[in-house]
């Protein structure tokens, strides 16, 4: 490791500073800004440039004098220091300690930006990972090793759901060691308040390693979050043997603190303003979420990301779509209707929901009833509408039956509230109670024999 130090400090604009005349420098490389007081700061290498090197500094410039300061390059980026004792601690964008309990003395020391997980090594994923939460268990199923976001909108609960995921989720089976990592990515003083104390009351804490980025920290310290976490995951899972959940939130405020430091960098901007590399950037993230042949531990990521101006074809959401599998839509009209959590869950997908459900992982009947609660709800949902242009009376007597069972399904099945957690078993039976409001012979979709052995009609 070759550390230079430099008194060539040209100028300082904003979060960045210019070195001039320096050899040996590195992009991404860890740069400490020593003043004559003693007082010391912290950059990164953003460019390079012949004998030029732009540093985005961590923190705010002022009052920083230039004439008497050095730079000192540490010839490595920047890195977490690790150990099982992370567990059940906090810490902030840059793996500070933020819970009084002083520094970690690491086992080592991991370079954040790590690498996407070479395709060859790739294990498939296959196991069904327990939310608590029926319109994602039951649904749009998460599995070990996958990749799904959560879309939401501005103003809604997606911060509550995130705090109940983090609580809730488990692992079933003997003897499995889980964990969760959960960052929280320019957020408000009150929303980190509520993500401590919804840990706290818990008896999740324990388990969890947090990271607590806010709106008033450098945009430098926001890009370096995530990455904080995905590192912290990286040795749960895979040197510790853990399966380890990842909720990332928000994705667009990651994204907007890419874009600003993108434009004081001056590059060429692509869609919205956004950088053009913003699908490899959010890519090196996601990436790294999965399971390795031959090694116990997994990572699951939930990134939570706001859609601006709500919509699906923003570059965040779009770009993350084509990255990840699938997504969990939270919705506005059901949102105001009282819903909670408000999933949308005929426009959300699991793409991998089959390979984590049935005989063994959840329960034999898990896909049959899954494709019935669609079919009826969706089917139920149109009734609905019509009867809203052409009135109840319209409706034959099968369509009245759907679009009742449309209703109950929001009201119970759906909207469970946020402080109810559901075994996979409960959400099953729940939703054959909801089937039982349709006649035996509307059940389609599910196998006989599973409809002799769950079905019962209600009265």
């Amino acid at each position: 490791m070759a550390i230079k130090a430099f008194k060539t400090i040209k100028e300082v604009v904003g979060p960045l500073m210019v070195v001039e005349n320096v050899s040996g420098v590195k992009y991404d490389e860890l740069v400490r800004i020593i003043q004559s007081s003693g007082e010391e700061r912290l950059g990164k290498v953003l460019e390079i440039d012949n004998d030029q090197a732009i540093v985005q500094l961590f923190e705010s410039s002022q009052g920083l004098k230039i004439d008497d300061a050095k730079a000192i390059f540490t010839g490595e980026g920047v890195k977490f220091g690790v150990s099982p004792h992370i567990l059940g601690r906090k810490f902030d964008g840059l793996g500070r300690p933020l819970d009084g309990k002083g520094h970690i003395i690491p086992f080592k020391r991991i370079d954040i930006n790590g690498v996407p997980l070479n395709p060859v090594a790739r294990d498939y994923p296959n196991e069904f990972i327990q939310t608590g939460i029926s319109a994602i268990d039951g649904l749009n199923t998460l599995v070990r090793g996958q990749k799904l976001p959560i879309f939401s909108s501005s103003g809604l609960t997606h911060n509550r759901l995130a705090a109940q995921i983090a609580k809730q989720a488990t692992v079933l089976g003997r003897d499995e060691k889980f964990a969760v990592v959960f960052a929280a990515i320019g957020i408000t003083f009150e929303e980190a308040n509520f993500f401590s104390e919804a840990f706290e009351e818990s008896d999740a804490l324990d388990r969890t390693v947090m990271f607590i980025n806010l709106a008033n920290d450098p945009a430098i310290e926001r890009i370096a979050t995530p990455r904080m976490a995905i590192t912290a995951a990286e040795y749960l899972a895979y040197e510790l043997g853990m399966h380890v959940l990842v909720i990332l939130t928000d994705i667009t405020n990651y994204a907007e603190a890419l874009r600003e430091i993108s434009a004081a960098r001056k590059e060429v901007p692509g869609r919205r303003g956004y950088p053009g590399y913003m699908y490899t950037d959010l890519a090196s993230l996601y990436e790294r979420a999965g399971r390795v042949k031959g090694l116990t531990g997994s990572i699951t990521q939930i990134p939570i990301l706001t859609m601006p101006e709500d919509d699906k074809t923003h570059p965040i959401p779009d770009l993350t779509g084509y990255i990840t599998e699938g997504q969990i839509i939270l919705s506005r009209p059901l949102s105001m209707k009282g819903l909670t959590p408000p999933i949308d869950v005929l426009p959300s997908l699991s793409r991998l929901k089959d390979k984590g459900i049935g005989k063994g992982k959840t329960r034999e009947d898990h896909a049959d009833t899954m494709n019935q609660l669609f079919s009826a709800y969706a089917r139920g949902k149109d009734a609905k509408e019509l009867s809203l242009i052409l009135g109840d009376s319209a409706l034959s007597e099968i369509d009245q039956k759907y679009a009742a069972f449309a209703d109950a399904f929001e009201a119970k099945y759906v909207s469970q509230g946020f402080e109810t957690n559901r075994s996979i078993n409960e959400t099953l039976d729940l939703g054959w109670r909801l089937l039982g409001l349709l006649p035996r012979h509307e059940l389609r979709r599910i196998d006989p024999k599973l409809v002799d052995k769950y079905y019962k009609e209600s009265k």
